[in-house]
């Protein structure tokens, strides 16, 4: 089993089934933490970005918008879109940047 770390939120560790086809954002949202995503997660936007610490290897591969994103320079080569990357093996460990922080969460 895939495990998913956000290490601003209070270390919150999310298993996830090898089997899942759910994104960063859906696993999060399932377990009732709010993550901003202007666009309703639907990869038209960067607004639900999280930067990779460690695992990234374990991710899937970057979606069009995502290298598009990084070519316009809106994501950089550690940043991913939780609404566009799934997790799919291995410990990944992740921080929601200040820029994406919601006022009303508590992030450390």
């Amino acid at each position: 089993m895939a495990q998913l770390r956000v290490e601003n939120l209070q270390g919150l560790q999310i298993k996830v089934p090898e089997t899942t086809t759910k994104s960063v954002l859906a696993l999060v949202q399932q377990n009732f933490i709010d993550w901003m995503h202007a666009c309703g997660g639907k990869g038209k936007c960067t607004t639900c970005k999280m930067v990779v610490l460690s695992g990234s290897e374990g991710l899937s591969a970057p979606s069009a918008f995502e290298e598009k994103m990084r070519r316009l320079k809106k994501l950089a080569e550690s940043e991913r879109l939780a609404c566009q990357t799934q997790v799919i093996h291995g410990t990944v460990v992740v921080r929601v940047p200040p820029e994406t922080q919601l006022p009303h969460m508590t992030y450390n």
